[in-house]
């Protein structure tokens, strides 16, 4: 995975759920806790999200092949949408099963005690988890704010692994207020109502990420900032007289496809067409390094111009 995909965000997510993994299902075991229960699974869960985000990071470094001319970077949108999808979505369902079960036949917990000072652990280590991952995401969030960026990020690791330490830093308070107003009031049904409050939001994630990884499965174009500076590059190559059309695409978080329509003075003999195209990718990936590969195609002269570099 390169550099932009966040690894040490997922590999600090993946240490922290695997301790967190452990120590609820502990919990569950001395407590009887739905809430705690399905606050294991979400950690689970999680742990299997961050290796398939490593699985994928992997994977899309292979190099082209004849089925897959422009190599296998979308492998990190797939996995990051099987997380989505899959994962995520089973977590929720099997939370609000439990939790829809312990509120129909509610049952006694046991070492409340316990349970409080697992989920203020599991907090505090989901605290340096998110806190990595924003470390990681602010050089690439830029002036976004933290919502927009999860929704504009070419990047699928970073999205997914902020969200999904947002989510398990709300479902534990969850879990802990449940627990707590249990064990204040002497309802247990209470923690039932947590374990449904946390799959909805479990599902309520889910949502979110499959929905942004598929745009990005289906292809999104560059962002403005890349498609300005690519129109630039082109229009200030010497030989082009106008850009025609502009089309982008991301083939994975580090790569996009560039096809631009162009017309070149009509005074340049066909050895001075291909020296201004080689000129114009040149420029272009000094511009946007990630640009790549590059088509350029000539237009006839009459035309009509576009250069507002829409996707």
């Amino acid at each position: 995975m390169s550099a932009s995909g966040g690894t040490r965000a997922v590999v600090a997510a993946l240490i922290a759920n695997a301790g967190l993994a452990v120590a609820k299902l502990v919990g569950f075991a001395l407590t009887r806790s739905s809430a705690m229960l399905a606050e294991a699974i979400h950690s689970v869960a999680d742990m299997s999200n961050q290796a398939l985000l490593l699985l994928g990071g992997r994977r899309s470094r292979r190099a082209p092949t004849e089925a897959h001319p422009f190599g296998h970077g979308r492998e990190r949108y797939f996995w990051s949408f099987i997380v989505a999808l899959v994962l995520f979505t089973v977590g929720a369902a099997f939370a609000i099963h439990e939790g829809i079960e312990k509120v129909r036949h509610p049952h006694e917990m046991d070492a409340i005690w316990v349970a409080v000072g697992i989920l203020a652990t599991g907090i505090a280590l989901e605290s340096w988890s998110m806190r990595t991952a924003v470390i990681e995401a602010r050089p690439h969030r830029g002036d976004l704010s933290w919502w927009s960026f999860i929704k504009r990020s070419r990047n699928p690791e970073l999205p997914v692994v902020l969200l999904e330490d947002a989510g398990a830093l709300l479902g534990l308070v969850i879990a802990l207020a449940a627990i707590g107003l249990s064990a204040t009031t002497g309802e247990p049904r209470w923690d039932g109502v947590g374990t449904i409050a946390i799959g909805i939001l479990l599902g309520a994630i889910a949502v979110v990420l499959a929905r942004e990884m598929q745009s990005l499965l289906i292809g999104e174009s560059a962002d403005a900032e890349d498609r300005a500076a690519i129109s630039g590059a082109i229009e200030a190559t010497p030989g082009v007289e106008s850009l025609v059309h502009l089309r982008t695409q991301h083939l994975g978080p580090d790569e996009i496809l560039v096809g631009a329509r162009v017309t070149f003075d009509p005074d340049l003999d066909s050895a001075g067409v291909a020296s201004t195209i080689d000129e114009v990718e040149r420029l272009i990936r000094a511009a946007v390094p990630t640009a790549h590969p590059i088509y350029v195609e000539a237009a006839n002269s009459d035309v009509h111009s576009d250069s507002s570099g829409s996707p």
